[in-house]
């Protein structure tokens, strides 16, 4: 059979593939009750597409359900506290995400009575909402022919046509193969066809080609050379940076906490005063304690990964008086502390002091 034959029938075999092996997910509906009449909720397709960011499914699952738990409407989003909000995301990571979940939620309610605009102009020009996310939410909320390429799409491309170029370099000519196959009927079905095929079968490592449903038409497979796609451009290696930060507790179990700069890494979070976080291979950076005690330094440092560097911190702690007055953050009453609520490197410093 000539390549493009075979290629014009690849959408139609993967939704076959798809209808019985679909994957269940708390913000998908399925293929049968798709064919039911039932259609996504577009609050919970963008909500979960912006959780899905650089985060496994299985980390986004709970949540994503304590957030439409609580939230369950985009109106309820949008009225809600954003230290509520921040402190429910604290532990996904990547906060710039949860300060454009709100921004987006309240133009949506404020600019377009509450519904997301089914029109892929429109989705772009909302807060968050790049081109990728975009695609998914016109495609799997709107049934409309957008190409959703994540990393599992771009395996799944990359390896169906043997492609040997390497990422992000590939990103163009991979998203032209996937535009070519992306169907006008159920085109939201599709995108999350060829995002499971990548998840489940297409797998970075050892993929199960025997049962793909596009074994054949494969053209990595028949040169043998699907363990080696996608190919990468090898990263440079992540700086180090250093900082301190400065636990104080009150007499009366309060502690000294602070919001973060909005804008920035933590953004809107809630943290540790303490000092800048810089590139340095002498002496660690100290700021200012943020306020008058007899502070001792802990045993240990907390070790953390972001996107673009590693981080060290120096953690000090303190008990200080209840008439204690802080040059910076504010005290919270032990009751209304929940360590959850931090971010994830806020509370390993947090941990580090108890352990």
């Amino acid at each position: 059979m000539r390549e493009t034959a075979n290629h014009d029938a690849l959408p139609d075999l993967l939704l076959d593939w798809y209808d019985v092996h679909a994957r269940e997910m708390p913000w998908r509906v399925g293929p049968e009750a798709r064919k039911m009449g039932v259609r996504p909720d577009p609050y919970r397709v963008w909500m979960s597409e912006i959780m899905l960011q650089q985060t496994t499914v299985a980390t986004v699952r709970d949540y994503f359900l304590r957030f439409v738990t609580l939230w369950p409407t985009v109106g309820d989003l949008a009225a809600a506290e954003d230290a509520d909000v921040m402190g429910e995301w604290a532990g996904l990571g990547y906060y710039a995400r949860a300060r454009n979940l709100l921004k987006c939620a309240r133009v949506v309610v404020t600019e377009h009575g509450g519904a997301f605009p089914a029109d892929h102009a429109e989705l772009l020009k909302l807060p968050g909402i790049g081109p990728y996310t975009a695609a998914a939410v016109s495609s799997i909320a709107f049934d409309l022919p957008y190409t959703v390429l994540d990393g599992n799409v771009e395996r799944v491309m990359a390896r169906l046509y043997d492609i040997h170029t390497p990422l992000p370099a590939a990103k163009p000519a991979l998203m032209d193969k996937a535009e070519a196959l992306t169907p006008p009927a159920r085109p939201g079905d599709y995108a999350q066809a060829v995002m499971d095929l990548g998840a489940t079968i297409c797998s970075p490592k050892s993929p199960a080609c025997g049962i793909c449903p596009w074994r054949d038409p494969c053209a990595a497979r028949v040169a043998g050379t699907q363990n080696g796609l996608p190919k990468k451009t090898p990263k440079k290696a992540k700086p180090v940076r250093h900082g301190t930060v400065y636990l104080a507790q009150r007499e009366d179990g309060a502690w000294l906490l602070e919001t973060r700069p909005e804008k920035g890494l933590l953004g809107g979070m809630l943290g540790w005063p303490g000092s800048d976080w810089v590139d340095t291979e002498h002496a660690r950076p100290q700021g200012t304690p943020p306020v008058a005690a007899d502070w001792s330094d802990l045993n240990g440092e907390v070790r953390h990964t972001f996107t673009h560097f590693h981080l060290m911190l120096t953690v000090k702690t303190a008990q200080v008086p209840e008439h204690a007055e802080p040059r910076r953050g504010t005290f919270l009453p032990r009751e209304q502390f929940r360590p959850s609520d931090l971010p994830t490197v806020m509370r390993k410093a947090f941990d580090l002091s108890q352990g």
